[in-house]
């Protein structure tokens, strides 16, 4: 197939650290093109070299056989290239059309015409998106889908896809794969960035992988398998293991005779959550987690999951029922008493609820628990960057250090610091964890549920909200389904059904 787009011995340096170096990569017309990874291996920095985002330091881009050098997504655009990103670039306070719109040039804005647009695209691609709402109302997996319509709008020849999976449910993401490979069909040149191997298997023509900025392997998809994969991923310490088949889930005593019944660590009882327009977003939910259990909720995106994480956190009145951490009322607690009250909050969204971007990475850890390190009126920065450098060998962050700009590590890292905080400061009675390995690479996943299991046998209740179906079924002691704001079915370890499971996500009971 024509070579559209490829770089040839790029390298690119982020002060002392070695973001990329020596990388080649050949975009093929009709082909996807997978990129795999670590976090921090080099995948989002190599993608914002080809969208214009940064320049590289060494090597050279050539597009159609030309030098390629853009200086800013604009100019990546004219050439032909649309880039859905890791991180979402909406605006929260604009509508999904207006969202839509944005960058479509200076001429007069005609709703009617630009929403007949925008609407025959997606109804081409099978994308369903509420056009007149406000984007600030929208789940995480609806906002996903808007960043990717907006992508095909610009009608591309080279689309960039950094993690366009990692919000979307199962029946979604097999969705959005049939769609790539219709636009590889139509001669597109496609690089997906992906965590999941399922989902090379099924889709990728061409493979590279990244690790430390380095190229390990390059191959057609069908050429190489998954062992292989996670080795040229994560190195030889995987070799020989199958990285998602050891996590056996925690298991906690539920009342044999002669044994006594675990506390409960949350109670809730009839809780109700509206939304801003008096929808009820959850609906007279009860639910009881005990200390050292793992209780998964799974669900299709905007059935009431974030709402109830929001409300956990102190982030979201409830309009009625109430919530207990042990023997504390939390029903009209703020963020901070539900802190100090022994609750630990891994937010779906990192970027708006779990850090400070300007801040260093020890001042995102410690923000909540400074008088620990308090000398003086001053903060005793040595101490406090010693226990932040503990805890990043000990969560494997990859940074230049615990002074670094916490704006300047990669999702996955960015992720681990937000782990590392909420599992390891002050007694956890409750671990709310809220898609705790959206972003992450197989390597730092396992390790991930091995530290939140670690919380249960240190005898922490953890209620774990994901769309990950099959990581649900391996950590979790039960698995409880919402649907509508309602729990409509359970099922305990030992006893999953995955196709029941489905269908209770789908919401028939």
């Amino acid at each position: 197939m024509p070579l559209l787009l490829a770089a040839y011995g790029v390298g690119k340096r982020f002060g002392s650290l070695s973001a990329l170096a020596d990388v080649d990569l050949a975009l093929r017309a009709g082909e996807i093109h997978c990129l795999l990874g670590e976090n921090g291996a080099g995948k989002s920095t190599l993608c914002n070299l080809l969208f214009g985002l940064q320049a590289p330091d060494t090597g050279r881009l050539e597009l159609l056989d030309r030098l390629y050098r853009p200086r800013r997504p604009a100019d990546a655009l004219a050439a032909g290239i649309a880039m859905v990103h890791q991180h979402f670039s909406l605006v929260p306070e604009l509508t999904v059309l207006e969202n839509l719109c944005l960058g479509s040039g200076w001429r007069r804005f005609d709703r009617a015409r630009e929403r007949s647009r925008m609407a025959a695209t997606a109804e081409r691609f099978a994308i369903d998106v509420p056009f007149d709402v406000l984007v600030e109302t929208l789940s995480v997996g609806e906002r996903q889908k808007v960043e990717i319509l907006r992508c095909l709008v610009q009608e591309p020849e080279i689309v960039v896809l950094d993690e366009p999976t990692a919000v979307l449910p199962p029946g979604e993401i097999d969705a959005l794969l049939g769609l790539i490979r219709r636009m590889a069909e139509t001669g597109k040149a496609i690089l997906l960035v992906t965590h999941k191997l399922a989902e090379i298997e099924r889709v990728a023509d061409r493979i590279t992988v990244l690790r430390r900025g380095r190229v390990t392997l390059q191959a057609a998809g069908r050429e190489v398998g998954r062992q292989a994969l996670a080795t040229a991923i994560v190195g030889d310490a995987v070799a020989g293991i199958d990285v998602t088949a050891d996590r056996g889930p925690h298991r906690i005593v539920r009342g044999q005779s002669g044994v006594a019944v675990p506390p409960a660590a949350l109670m809730l009882d009839g809780v109700v959550l509206l939304d801003r327009l008096g929808s009820r977003r959850v609906d007279n939910l009860t639910l009881i987690v005990a200390a050292g259990e793992i209780v998964g909720v799974a669900g299709v995106e905007g059935n009431g999951q974030n709402e109830l994480a929001l409300a956990l956190s102190g982030l979201m009145l409830f309009a009625r029922g109430r919530y207990f951490v042990a023997d504390t009322e939390l029903t009209a607690a703020s963020p901070a008493m539900v802190s100090a009250a022994g609750v630990g909050i891994i937010p779906e969204d990192r970027h708006a609820l779990g850090c400070i971007l300007g801040m260093a990475v020890d001042e995102n850890i410690f923000l909540g628990a400074l008088g620990e390190y308090r000398l003086g009126p001053f903060v005793n920065r040595k101490a406090m960057r010693q226990a932040t450098g503990e805890l990043i060998q000990r969560f494997d962050i990859r940074c230049e250090g615990p002074a670094a700009p916490f704006a300047s590590l990669s999702g996955g890292n960015q992720q681990k610091v937000v782990l590392a905080r909420e599992i390891t400061l002050n007694t956890r009675r409750l671990l709310v964890a809220a898609q705790p390995t959206r972003g992450l690479d197989i390597g730092a996943t396992r390790a991930t549920y091995g530290h939140i299991q670690s919380a249960a046998r240190d005898g922490a209740g953890v209620l774990l909200v994901s769309s990950e179906l099959d990581d649900l079924m391996a950590i979790c002691d039960r698995i409880v389904v919402m649907y509508r704001g309602r729990i409509i079915g359970e099922q305990t370890a030992g006893a999953y059904d995955r196709t029941a499971l489905g269908a209770l996500m789908a919401g028939h009971a």
